[in-house]
């Protein structure tokens, strides 16, 4: 206890700035496969079998490969291949952009299955009552089941959110100054204390995927009482 008071006091303001780039990176991410997700879920749910094939396939090899094998993918094979060079976007570092994108491409499979399963979740009675008043397929969609759909996909949101910035540890190869690799320089600078600095960064990830833990279970309950 005491070598992980001594960290925090030496490290605590650099273990913050990582924090910051954790959750920025997560948020960003997050809201990119969000928008992937409602993308990529509308399709699954739609008759447009060209467009659902293609879907498939980019769920498949998303949930089939590791995510760090997609971040090596993202940031040094298709450099490679194309002959392409990551920006740097509002000031943050091409290696955080790779990283974001990667997390976001990763999430947005998961979150297509998450959009399809709230969508198929509700009865269909509603769409063919809503269509045979005359309302077309697109409104009925936004109006009627996209608002029912979000709010039972909320919670299984939240859980994809504390997952997916749990998984920015593994965007730490490539370089970005987030938690764990803000663990490993620090370790590498206090190698006598490897253990209380390493338990610091768990301590740091622990309390946040509870907070967030905890407004899941919120929102579930919530959502169950509004039923």
């Amino acid at each position: 206890m005491a070598g992980i008071i001594y960290i925090l006091q030496d490290y605590g303001p650099s273990f913050l700035r990582a924090l910051g780039v954790t959750v920025q990176m997560t948020i960003f991410s997050l809201i990119l496969a969000t928008i992937i997700g409602v993308v990529v879920g509308l399709i699954n749910v739609s008759t447009f079998r060209p467009l659902k094939v293609i879907t498939r396939i980019y769920i498949d090899i998303i949930r089939g490969t590791p995510l760090l094998v997609q971040v090596f993918i993202m940031f040094f094979g298709i450099t490679q291949v194309l002959n392409f060079r990551w920006p740097t976007i509002w000031g943050y570092a091409p290696a955080f952009v790779a990283g974001t994108v990667t997390l976001a491409l990763n999430a947005g499979a998961y979150m297509a299955e998450i959009v399809r399963g709230g969508i198929e979740g509700i009865d269909k009675g509603q769409m063919e009552a809503a269509r045979s008043l005359g309302l077309p397929y697109s409104k009925t969609m936004a109006k009627i089941i996209l608002p029912q759909a979000f709010r039972m996909m909320l919670p299984t949101v939240i859980n994809q959110f504390i997952i997916s910035l749990k998984d920015t540890s593994l965007i730490s190869v490539i370089g970005p100054v987030e938690l764990t690799q803000n663990g490993r320089i620090i370790a590498a600078a206090s190698s006598h204390m490897v253990m209380s600095v390493w338990l610091t960064v768990a301590i740091f990830y622990l309390v946040v995927c509870t907070l967030l833990s905890f407004t899941a279970k919120y929102v579930e309950r919530r959502i169950s009482y509004g039923k």
